[in-house]
């Protein structure tokens, strides 16, 4: 069973362009660096043409996971998003109350999260852990480094 993939427009519009540039760009440049390798003789003891083959099939299926998740991907209606709890595409403010940091997050699905931009996946043990939580909640979360506790301040979309 495929896993469908809840995403934004943007979201889409980023996958699918870069798919473009895989088959378009990628693809052929790396055909051409494999007719260049084959033209230069023997195949068996040839590093470029073994290089080009191996970086032809790692392009290849980095183009059918992206067909794949594109395909199973399903666009939200952002203006349908009930900030009442935490959900995909919920803009949370957080209170770590270890160190009364605030930081703000907002949930996306795996293939848009960017954590430079503030956008974690719902799939991270935060991610996770904030899901279902009301303004006011406390939520304890469990990451690798230890226990984080985090007061939600805020939810917004």
């Amino acid at each position: 069973m495929t896993k469908v993939s809840y995403v934004t427009e943007e979201g889409l519009a980023k996958m699918k362009k870069e798919l473009e540039q895989m088959i378009n760009v990628e693809r052929p440049s790396i055909s051409r660096q494999i007719a260049e390798a084959r033209d230069k003789g023997d195949l068996s003891e040839n590093a470029e043409y073994d290089a080009a083959k191996d970086a032809q099939g790692l392009l290849e299926a980095r183009i059918h996971k992206l067909e794949e998740t594109i395909r199973h991907s399903r666009v939200l209606d952002e203006s349908r998003i009930d900030t009442s709890s935490i959900q995909i595409l919920s803009k949370v403010k957080l209170k770590n109350l270890k160190t009364n940091a605030i930081v703000e997050y907002l949930l996306v699905a795996e293939s848009e999260a960017n954590l430079k931009e503030g956008k974690i996946a719902i799939t991270t043990p935060i991610g996770k852990g904030l899901i279902g939580k009301k303004k006011g909640d406390i939520a304890e979360i469990q990451v690798p480094a230890g226990k984080l506790n985090f007061k939600i301040v805020d939810i917004s979309r």
